[in-house]
């Protein structure tokens, strides 16, 4: 995908979300585009600031004007050594409410303290300047 099919693509995913389906949990290497992704899902949900990598602050949460949705969290757990480092930000209360849209980088790392309704979204490298992108509803 370009990076023009990669923003459409994360707005038809954003238009998706509802309460059973918006943990979306993201995986692949670096540089695969999965904050780029997260940039564009985001946008489409509202969110006006700037969308950079939590990379370093582990979780970023955005205010939504949204009709389902009131928060959404941009965690990134490739800094996490164990789950309960991701337990200890609160993810519980987090994923327990129904009012939050959540989008996870490097979810791979934190698989056993995701909910099986995540919705996996993979992304690799095809070419220089495209990524492909596909989703699965389920961890395997």
């Amino acid at each position: 995908m370009t990076i023009e099919e990669t923003q459409k693509y994360a707005e038809k995913l954003a238009a998706s979300a509802a309460p059973d389906r918006r943990i979306f949990a993201l995986v692949g290497d670096l540089g695969a585009g999965k904050t780029t992704f997260s940039g564009f899902f985001l946008r489409a949900l509202g969110v006006t600031e700037p969308v950079t990598s939590p990379t370093f602050v582990i979780m970023k949460k955005y205010a939504l004007a949204h009709l389902q949705f009131v928060h959404a969290y941009h965690i990134d757990c490739y800094r996490l050594k164990n789950p309960e480092e991701l337990l200890s930000l609160g993810f519980a209360e987090i994923i327990a409410d129904k009012k939050n849209i959540i989008l996870i980088e490097w979810a791979d790392r934190m698989r056993e303290s995701l909910p099986p309704e995540a919705v996996w979204v993979d992304f690799a490298h095809a070419a220089e300047t495209e990524r492909t992108i596909s989703v699965r509803s389920a961890e395997l």
